[in-house]
């Protein structure tokens, strides 16, 4: 793997005052922009959309592409260090940052993330466990991967998918062929379906010294594609919890993380963690601890970045994250403000389309309450049910 930092990148404090430039436009890049106005540092984003939920906070814009070398040397020029939102962005025009300002963490992360074939090679490469998989390019590989990882299987591009998108199940081996030709684009990859008794996902930080910190380990419950609900902590083991933040903080070290990673996995039925795949920017299954954390993901992500200390990663409650999606969720927004318990985050977005986050709500309960389903439900309040 090539080297993922600056050799010449000195790990001292960014000044407060100074420019934290961030690569895309979202709701994450909006949160992490909150973040920072708090220790002490603007942020200028890189976006396509000037209105978007990152520019609405944040003290400036470069307004283009995330490959166009004038709109990337432009938006180097007003920024001392850059961080990215999302991985959907060209890692080519990350690249060329990188010879112009500190990118953390590094383009060659964002490259490997954005290639499911190659974060597998990577992980397994350091011993982490992943589902069987097989690489899909063409009808004979596509059949070499039914009977390498079996039936049921999910076919998946390698490149662009998110909340669900980019992928079929695949139950027959008479649906192989019209899956294939419905996912784009090629290559693909075909992973096998593991019948798991959980989702899991843990965030973990590593700063420009070293210092790894890493969250409670949180399960993700998912519907229609779209992550729903977080549990933090996640209701599973100590050992398994263990076990799932030492995958974490192993990854990071491998990648030589500088910011944030969410490390998404399967909890096998026999008690196995098998990662899934491996996020290097904030991510939706760690929002709870903006709320439940004295130091949220957010903070956490800025300060490493800026090269600023990693406190611990502690929790004083149990949380449960509840995502916002569309237009029906987000028309009870009047009603969740007067909710007592709940928080509410909204994303500043101005069309809430079906399937699209509009932000989220997070509920707190004193460490070691967090209740079953039905407590759940009654403690989400008018979203009970949704």
């Amino acid at each position: 793997m090539p080297t993922l930092r600056r050799p010449d990148e000195p790990a001292i404090p960014l000044p407060p005052g100074s420019t934290i430039g961030i690569v895309g436009g979202g709701q994450l890049g909006r949160m992490s922009a909150l973040a920072a106005a708090r220790l002490g540092y603007r942020c200028h984003v890189l976006t396509d959309d000037p209105t978007g939920p990152a520019a609405q906070v944040s003290a400036g814009a470069t307004v283009g592409g995330y490959d166009d070398p004038a709109t990337l040397a432009a938006f180097a020029d007003a920024v001392d260090v850059i961080t990215f939102e999302f991985e959907n962005v060209s890692a080519d025009g990350l690249e060329l940052l990188t010879r112009l300002r500190p990118v953390r963490p590094h383009a060659g992360i964002l490259r490997l993330s954005q290639d499911r074939v190659a974060e597998k090679h990577f992980l397994s490469g350091i011993g982490i466990p992943v589902a069987p998989w097989h690489p899909v390019e063409d009808e004979a590989s596509l059949q070499a991967a039914a009977v390498a990882v079996g039936l049921p299987l999910v076919l998946k591009t390698t490149r662009l998918g998110y909340d669900g998108k980019g992928q079929r199940v695949v139950r027959e081996a008479s649906g192989l062929t019209d899956a294939f030709a419905a996912l784009e684009p090629h290559p693909l990859v075909a992973e096998a379906m593991v019948s798991f008794a959980s989702e899991l996902s843990v965030m973990v930080a590593r700063g420009l010294d070293g210092t790894v910190r890493c969250f409670d380990a949180a399960e993700n419950r998912h519907r229609a594609g779209i992550l729903d609900l977080s549990l933090a902590p996640a209701p599973i083991g100590a050992e398994i919890a263990a076990a799932a933040r030492a995958m974490a903080v192993r990854i990071a070290e491998a990648l030589d993380l500088v910011g944030i990673l969410g490390v998404e996995m399967f909890l096998d039925r026999d008690g196995t963690l098998l990662v899934n795949e491996i996020a290097p920017r904030p991510h939706n299954s760690g929002h709870w601890t903006m709320d439940a954390c004295p130091v949220g993901q957010f903070e956490m992500h800025v300060r490493a970045v800026a090269g600023l200390p990693l406190p611990e990663a502690t929790r004083h409650s149990d949380a449960v994250m509840k995502n916002l999606v569309g237009p029906d969720e987000l028309a009870l927004w009047p009603v969740l403000l007067e909710t007592p318990g709940l928080l509410p985050h909204h994303y500043g977005k101005a069309e809430a389309r079906p399937g699209r986050k509009m932000g989220h709500v997070n509920r707190l309960f004193p460490r070691g309450a967090l209740p079953g389903p039905f407590g759940i439900d009654a403690a989400l309040g008018p979203l009970a049910g949704r």
